[in-house]
């Protein structure tokens, strides 16, 4: 691979005499352009939606990680006295840095998008909830149900643990799945670089016989549809990447709104990494074009 990657500043250097065995013109040209074009801006948007995933994973990760939820439920004149003895317990516990009620109006909140904003929550047997936040320590989860079963009969502790771990393995799932997609679009890149230049290889055969009765190696000829195919597809990546990147930056910002599609954008130094894009298509394109041509002049000998 390092030394691939040595040969491509050569490989890329135009050569005016090579260049004049392989077609400037045809339908090979605008294929491998278009190819390379199009799975640039594919592969933009796949690094753009595995790097949401990641970071999605770890705001779920986090936020869900260090908070808990108290649900108190208990007839209406024992419920204050119930709230006050599960927060005076809460206080009491090593490793929860914070708990309090959550107030009628925040309770209503959270319901409102299931049933509406005129649910009476006055007038309903709605359960207390109580958030509480641990500390870096942590607590004893199982031993604050126990406690609050002998203490608070009518209250679940609910530490968000089956909520996280689904959510966090779907995020991770996507991720896996972004970068999944970008090797399948090297993958097709690679495929229908290999039947432009047998394309291309094909149709100029007799110029290539012509070639080696003049004294030309197969190492000449290849170099020159390596050379001729490998600077059409990092000028096609080039562009689909450009393009790739203003339909990014059209994407709402993660600041409009809390979904996930509207954080589909780079963050921080993960904008320069579709810069690596078009070097990577190149290396594609020298590597499928490379083994092409060595085996359509075989073939051709």
């Amino acid at each position: 691979m390092r030394a691939v990657l040595s040969r491509l500043p050569a490989l890329l250097t135009p050569d005016a005499g090579a260049d004049r065995v392989v077609p400037p013109s045809g339908f090979t040209v605008r294929l491998t352009l278009f190819t390379s074009a199009a799975m640039a801006f594919l592969t933009v948007f796949a690094l753009a939606l595995s790097l949401a995933a990641g970071r999605l994973a770890e705001n779920w990760d986090a936020a869900l990680a260090r908070t808990a939820t108290l649900r108190i439920s208990a007839p209406a004149d024992q419920m204050a006295e119930q709230t006050a003895t599960a927060l005076r317990l809460l206080e009491q516990t090593p490793g929860i840095a914070s708990a309090r009620a959550l107030s009628d109006a925040e309770q209503q909140a959270l319901l409102e998008p299931w049933f509406g904003p005129d649910l009476p929550v006055d007038s309903l047997p709605i359960p207390q909830l109580i958030e509480l936040v641990e500390d870096d320590t942590g607590y004893d989860s199982e031993g604050l149900r126990l406690r609050l079963s002998a203490e608070v009969p009518g209250a679940v502790l609910d530490d968000h643990s089956r909520w996280r771990r689904p959510l966090v393995a779907a995020a991770g799932r996507l991720r896996l799945l972004g970068w999944v997609s970008i090797a399948l679009i090297a993958a097709a890149t690679g495929a229908m670089v290999t039947l432009a230049a047998n394309a291309a290889l094909a149709a100029n055969a007799q110029v290539i016989a012509v070639l080696r009765l003049v004294g030309a190696t197969d190492g000449y000829i290849a170099g020159a549809f390596v050379r001729r195919f490998t600077l059409r597809t990092v000028t096609g990546a080039a562009g689909g990447t450009v393009l790739g990147l203003i339909a990014v930056l059209l994407m709402p910002g993660s600041s409009e709104a809390g979904a996930f599609l509207t954080g589909l954008r780079f963050a921080g130094w993960h904008w320069l990494l579709p810069i690596f894009i078009p070097p990577l298509a190149a290396l594609v394109a020298y590597l499928a074009t490379q083994s092409s041509a060595r085996r359509v002049l075989g073939e051709l000998a």
